[in-house]
């Protein structure tokens, strides 16, 4: 039934539009509506995304090419750039923000199911940041050096199907530890940081939310030794200590025991030490889940390869994060596609299908078996798959 739409019609499907328009209303996005909505902005930057336009007189040739087609596929307003540049002024990117949170509500109970690759139950969360270079010229309001511009997308993942479920941008001379003021642990999760979150006035209100933590040790940093566990060496392990801190400051703001076990890495022959405030798990788990934490770097390589979040359509804050927080929500909505149709190609291999397909009247379903049987693209070693299990 779906042959006379095209692919980018039944891709937006699967986008709760009354969840959006709520959204929209919430901030009087439409106020100043001028032919150009927040949900015309929405496709035409999703477009944009999915075909990886340069910019937005590259948009605005491209969707103009197929003109007839438009109406159909949603929009309802006349695509200009000069419309488009406005929108990302005047829509407020908190709307994009929203949805997107909307959109991440979806995802995360179709990944619920995904193993872990260890024996674990509670939700696993890794946070860390990833900075994005401007120019501070074109981009002043975001100075990070005395010669250099940049904004910094932190980011909460649940390491279970690489979905982000709290994301920050913020100019990048903000200290990635400040982001665990707006973080409110889950009881029961863990949540897996590098020595960049070591904070343990932060990190106490973890133990306080009756949530666990998973940190690297500081160079430095003072601990002692309250009493030993055995482990096994032939895991990796090399030991696994009760402690508390030493320094009056840091024993003052976490007051209670830790936990620290030192691990071998055999395959880039270094030596780590984690601090953690979870006791029950074994030794190895603890490494393993540190190990996790891996995932969200693959995350912000991904979206950096393969979505337009390095090079933006406009220069003030509202059009920066307009267009990250739209480049999020198409990297949500395509893992959404994927569970539901129950793809079997990779993440890369979808987006890629549906760059070259978006205007093709055919049934989404059949434009990935026809790409499956004319095209076998090739997979390489360094092509990063979160979605491969």
């Amino acid at each position: 039934m779906n042959s006379g739409r095209t692919v980018f019609a039944q891709l937006l499907d699967h986008l709760p539009a009354y969840q959006f328009q709520k959204c929209v209303a919430h901030y009087d996005g439409d106020r100043r509506l001028r032919g150009f909505s927040c949900w015309d902005q929405l496709l035409c930057l999703a477009f944009a995304q999915l075909t990886y336009r340069e910019s937005l007189r590259d948009i605005e040739a491209c969707l103009r090419a197929v003109q007839p087609k438009l109406f159909h596929m949603g929009f309802r307003g006349k695509v200009s750039r000069s419309t488009l540049a406005d929108a990302n002024e005047a829509h407020d990117w908190r709307i994009y923000a929203d949805f997107a949170q909307s959109l991440i509500k979806i995802a995360r109970p179709l990944y619920a199911g995904e193993p872990l690759g260890f024996d674990l139950d509670g939700t696993v969360y890794a946070l860390d940041s990833s900075t994005i270079d401007l120019c501070l010229s074109v981009f002043p309001w975001a100075r990070f050096r005395a010669r250099k511009a940049a904004v910094k997308l932190h980011t909460l993942l649940d390491v279970r199907g690489s979905i982000p479920t709290f994301i920050e941008v913020t100019p990048g001379k903000i200290h990635d530890v400040n982001v665990l003021d707006q973080i409110v642990p889950e009881a029961g999760s863990f949540y897996v940081m590098d020595r960049a979150y070591v904070d343990f006035q932060r990190l106490y209100v973890f133990q306080l939310c009756a949530a666990f933590f998973v940190v690297r040790v500081k160079k430095g940093m003072q601990l002692r030794r309250r009493c030993s566990r055995p482990v096994e060496a032939a895991q990796g392990l090399l030991s696994d200590h009760t402690v508390v801190l030493a320094a009056p400051r840091s024993a003052r703001h976490y007051p209670e025991t830790l936990r620290r076990i030192r691990y071998h890495d055999r395959e880039q022959d270094r030596r780590l030490s984690f601090l953690t405030n979870n006791f029950d798990l074994p030794a190895l788990t603890v490494a393993l889940l540190y190990k996790s934490r891996w995932k969200v770097e693959l995350f912000f390589k991904w979206i950096k390869q393969h979505l337009r979040i390095k090079a933006f359509y406009g220069t003030s804050e509202n059009a920066v994060k307009t267009q990250i927080w739209i480049a999020v929500s198409v990297y949500v909505l395509v893992a959404i596609l994927k569970k539901r149709l129950e793809l079997e190609p990779s993440l890369h291999q979808i987006l890629q299908t549906l760059s070259v397909t978006l205007f093709e009247k055919t049934p989404i379903l059949q434009a990935f078996h026809d790409a499956d049987s004319k095209v076998s693209l090739p997979a390489s070693p360094n092509q990063l798959n979160l979605f491969d299990l």
